[in-house]
Order: C-alpha cells, then structure tokens, then sequence
C-alpha cells in the first residue's frame, strides 16, 4: 500500500511540475508581449517598482508550507530568466547582430576586400603635419602593396592646448597623397558640421574612442554611403560598442568596421589594456569586420608587433598602426608611433608570422 501510495505521490508530482512548465511558458510569453509594448514605448523593459508590487502580491497570497524568503528567491529567478529572455530577443533583432545576419558583411574598399578572410592593415601617421611628412609614410605604405593610409586632420585632444589638427589642410595633403600613391583615405570626423565638406576627401569615416557615444554623429554618418571604422570607447562595455554601431546602421550605411583599440584599467604598464578577448566576443555577437589598433592599445613601439599577431591569431579583419617619418618631432604620440625603418621591420616580421602559420593575406 505505502508503495502504491508513493507511486501516486510521485504522479501528482509529474503532474504539477508539468503545470508549472506550462505556467511558466505562459508568463514568459505575456512577458514578452509586455516587451514588445516597452519596447515600442522606449520604456526601460525592468521596473523595480512593479516587481515589488508583485514580490508583496505573493507575500499576501502566501499560506505556506514555503517560507516568503523561499517563495521570494524562487520568483525571482523566474522575473530573472524573464528579463535575460527580453534581452536575448533585443539583441536577435539588432541589425547587427549576428542572428539577424548570419554571413559576415564583407566591404569592397580600394580593391580590397576588408572582412573576406584575410587580414587587411591601415598604417599612417597620428596626425597629418606637412605634405612632406604624409607623403614619405604614404610611400612606404604603397611600397608594401598596402592600401590605406590613415592621418588625423581633426584631432580630439585631452588638453586643449594640444595640436588639435590641421583640419580641412590636412584633409586635403590626405587627398593628394592617396591619389599618388593609389591608396584609400581613413581619418576621424569629430561633429556632424565636418561631414560634409570631409566627403570628398575621406574613403572611410573613423569615430574615436571619445566619439563612440556621440550619438548625433552616429546618427549623421549612418545616413552617408561612405564606410565607417568605429572605435571602442575609452571604458565602454562591448554591449555599448555594439549598440553605438547600431545606431549608424539604423540609418542605413550597412558599411561598418569595429576597432578594439583597448580600453582604460587600473594598469599603468601600458597605455590603454588590449582586451584580445573582444575580438572573438565582437565576430560571435555580429557579422562586422573587426579591427585591432595595436598603437592607441599598448602606447608602446615594442608591444606592436606581438599585439599585431595576437590579433591576426584570433581572428580580426585588421591591424590598424601609426607610422611617422621622424616620432621625436611628432605634434602627437610620439612615444607610440613608429619610425619608417622600424616600420618596415615590423611589417617584414608579421608577413613571417603569417607565412608561418598560414594565415591569407
């Protein structure tokens, strides 16, 4: 009889715990119509407020045998899962996301194709100086087969005593040089007012790090059709960084490359702390090229090069560096840029490296 009995028990059992499947599933689902309505609201999807109201509707319903310490544990796992499934949707319907689009985007750039499968390179000087000065680092760039070029005409400096950039000057020594040495213009556009007069000069529009979040100039170089090489903010979670690449590609420029160029710790051994793992993190969450700044990540010409084959090795699209004729003299980050020589060593080593492990250029 006790057997037959325990039998019964362990039924009734299966019976409930089936229920509560179904209840959950039920809930999970008006939750989620829930969703939809905040989310077309622009309301943020967790309110505290109403969770507590529902915390103290159990409270009052709760006739035992649970203690309201475990009946509150156990429904706030549930309002948890909840929220983690709303997010998981929000992120499926990013249009960068990787589950919005499986294939990786792929931008035909000067005759390259940036995000194919091999590593492309973006060289240059921090800032463009001189004619003289652009045009010697363009030379050695060329020389390479590479093709493009990198220079800051506007430059958003820490201190506003620095050298903030030449500015429209600098755009077009950028110009003259690439169309003598066949290459493609990459420079950062700091406000909206820019954009305009910068199109004709520039093939890819870079955001800086201090830009990530200047959310007007997202919004204004998603509505161009030029590609745009996006930097991670100087402490901005990759959940920001994506979502900062959402907005321009919510205006309708698909062209988008990512740039892990570190972010800012407690460490002091390095300018900025490469966070390699963003890399991998970034090319599983979306279908974007991504890029590593191995210059503005370590701040040190001897780190340059093992950062650029950690980078290669893990994956990225890119390796973008700084490259001055002469570093000592340099209007900006002379301590991080390298020299020509210095230049060409480098880049010797990391075609060797690649050659080595088999990785296309």
């Amino acid at each position: 009889m006790n057997e037959q009995n325990l039998d019964a028990l362990r039924k009734q059992i299966d019976g409930l715990n089936l229920e509560i499947l179904r209840l959950v599933n039920e809930r999970a689902e008006v939750v989620n119509e829930i969703g939809k309505i905040k989310g077309k609201q622009g309301v943020n999807r967790y309110d505290p407020l109403r969770e507590r109201h529902m915390l103290d509707l159990l409270k009052e319903h709760n006739k035992g045998p649970l203690n309201q310490m475990t009946v509150d544990f156990i429904f706030k796992q549930i309002f948890k899962t909840a929220l983690k499934q709303l997010e998981a949707d929000k992120k499926k319907e990013l249009l960068v996301s990787r589950k919005k689009k499986s294939e990786d985007t792929v931008i035909e750039i000067n005759g390259e194709t940036v995000g194919a499968g091999g590593p492309s390179f973006i060289f240059g000087p921090c800032s463009v100086e001189s004619y003289e000065q652009t045009a010697k680092v363009a030379e050695s760039i060329s020389a390479k087969g590479l093709k493009f070029i990198r220079g800051g005409a506007y430059k958003p400096r820490t201190s506003p005593y620095d050298f903030q950039g030449l500015g429209l000057e600098g755009l077009k020594i950028l110009k003259r040089v690439s169309q003598e040495h066949g290459l493609a213009v990459v420079t950062e556009i700091v406000t909206p007012a820019h954009i305009e007069e910068a199109l004709d000069y520039v093939d890819v529009i870079q955001i800086g790090a201090r830009n990530m979040q200047n959310f007007e100039l997202l919004k204004a170089v998603g509505e161009t059709n030029k590609p745009v090489l996006l930097k991670r903010g100087l402490a901005a979670t990759i959940d920001e960084f994506i979502h900062a690449a959402e907005y321009i590609m919510s205006k309708g420029n698909e062209n988008i490359m990512l740039c892990e160029r570190g972010i800012r710790t407690y460490e002091k051994a390095t300018r900025n702390t490469l966070d390699i793992s963003a890399v991998p993190i970034l090319k599983q969450e979306t279908h974007l090229p991504v890029f590593v700044d191995v210059t503005h990540s370590t701040g040190r010409r001897d780190l340059l090069l093992p950062c650029a084959k950690a980078a290669i090795a893990i994956g990225a699209d890119g390796v973008m560096a700084e490259v001055h004729p002469d570093p000592s003299v340099a209007l900006s980050d002379q301590q991080q840029q390298m020299d020509i020589p210095e230049f060409d060593q480098f880049y010797i080593e990391l075609q060797k490296f690649m050659k080595q492990y088999e990785f296309k250029a």
